[in-house]
């Protein structure tokens, strides 16, 4: 007969298991209600990868209308996307504006998951503001608000005194709860499956997980800019002169 502790073990092993997975299918499955953007609405659209999304063929990518590319690059205190470079690298030969995010770990300090997301984008020519991507999922609920809300401050202000233009990602509950009130003078990339409160004053907007971009096998992340082109021009412009 299997020893008391080894069933508790694995009965807390399964239900980490079961958690993990449904954490997965409820992002697989979330609703897209919003539907396609018209174009004549919101004309500069873009994407957002990480290694998941595999090899990406840029020069697709770009052909299907697409103008800017965020890239994952690092999350928590060490882990480095296994495609970052190269996705880097094959964006800007295809033409694109090119972006870098760092998914935040609650139980992390902020100021070394600052140093570990510099560490890989330091150097490298971007367009677009280093991106810190905030969000529940996946991460512990057991943090305190205050917490998370403190360590984030403490990435946000190390980037900005090492020369970096920095934009906060996240969704509506994330921003609600951590972002709303203390966080205004940063630039915003909303996540939501719903028309968002214009009110708000968001300059990127994620608003499906299950797009279909030629160049990228199976779903992708779709983005609209919040203005037109020559909006978009002059935005790339001052995000590119605060970078360098």
């Amino acid at each position: 007969m299997m020893p008391r502790r080894n069933i508790i073990w694995c009965l807390a092993v399964v239900g980490a298991l079961v958690l993990v997975l449904g954490a997965l299918l409820y992002r697989v499955s979330l609703p897209d209600a919003v539907g396609e953007l018209p174009k004549s609405e919101y004309p500069v659209r873009g994407i957002d990868i990480s290694a998941h999304n595999g090899v990406v063929d840029f020069q697709a990518v770009r052909a299907s209308g697409m103008e800017f590319v965020l890239v994952k690059a690092t999350e928590g205190n060490g882990f480095k996307d296994s495609r970052f470079v190269d996705n880097v690298r094959e964006a800007r030969r295809a033409g694109l504006k090119v972006g870098a995010y760092h998914f935040f770990r609650f139980d992390a300090s902020g100021v070394t998951q600052a140093i570990n997301f510099m560490h890989s984008i330091r150097g490298r020519k971007l367009d677009l503001p280093a991106v810190v991507d905030l969000e529940e999922w996946t991460n512990p609920s057991s943090v305190p608000d205050d917490t998370v809300a403190a360590r984030l401050d403490d990435m946000l202000r190390h980037l900005r005194c090492n020369g970096y233009d920095v934009l906060i990602y996240t969704n509506k509950d994330g921003y609600e709860r951590f972002v709303k009130g203390r966080f205004s003078d940063y630039p915003l990339w909303l996540c939501s499956f719903s028309r968002i409160d214009e009110s708000e004053d968001w300059v990127l907007w994620q608003y499906s997980h299950r797009g279909e971009v030629s160049g990228v096998d199976g779903h992708v992340d779709m983005n609209v800019f919040r203005g037109d082109s020559v909006a978009w021009n002059e935005m790339c412009l001052k995000w590119l002169g605060e970078t360098q």
